[in-house]
C-alpha cells in the first residue's frame, strides 16, 4: 500500500442523479484519464462505490495525488452551476462514516477539502475565500471532519 498523507474531499461539480458510471465515462472519454479523479464517491441515497483502488493513485489533486486519497460526493452544484453544498442527509452520514473508516487506517494522514490546497497568496496562512482555485467541496471540509 502506498504511504497516505491526505484524504482529500471534493465534490463532482455535477447534478445529484450523476452515477459513479456516469463520472467514470466522463474521466475516460471527456478527460482522457486512465484513473478517475476519484477513489470513493457518494451518492445522493449515500452509497459509497469504490472507484478505484486504494492502492493506485488516482487523478484528485495535481502534485498530491502520490500520497493521498480521494473521496467525492455527488453534487454541489445548484440549477444555475453554481457551487453549492447540497449535500443530502445521507451523503452527510456516509461521508462521515467513510472517513472515519479511512482515519481509522491512516491516522495521520490529514484530511483537506480540494479547495484548501490553493495558494496563499497574501501570506498570511489562511486560504481566504478569493485566494481559492476551485470551491470544491463547497464547504468547510477542515471544520467538519479534520478531527475525526
Amino acid at each position: 500500500m502506498r504511504k497516505i498523507d491526505y484524504i482529500f474531499i471534493h465534490c463532482t461539480a455535477s447534478t445529484q442523479s450523476a452515477t459513479p458510471q456516469s463520472l467514470m465515462q466522463y474521466f475516460r472519454n471527456v478527460r482522457n484519464w486512465k484513473a478517475p479523479g476519484y477513489h470513493y464517491v457518494v451518492s445522493a441515497g449515500g452509497q459509497v462505490t469504490n472507484l478505484w483502488p486504494e492502492a493506485h493513485i488516482a487523478n484528485g489533486v495535481r502534485g498530491y495525488n502520490a500520497h493521498a486519497l480521494h473521496v467525492a460526493w455527488i453534487g454541489g452544484i445548484d440549477r444555475r452551476g453554481r457551487a453549492v453544498d447540497n449535500r443530502t442527509a445521507a451523503q452527510r452520514r456516509a461521508l462521515e462514516e467513510l472517513i472515519r473508516s479511512l482515519r481509522a487506517r491512516f491516522p495521520l494522514a490529514r484530511v483537506l477539502g480540494h479547495r484548501d490546497i490553493s495558494p496563499d497568496r497574501n501570506g498570511n496562512g489562511i486560504i481566504d475565500p478569493w485566494e481559492r482555485i476551485k470551491e470544491c467541496p463547497c464547504f468547510d471540509a477542515i471544520a467538519e471532519y479534520g478531527s475525526l
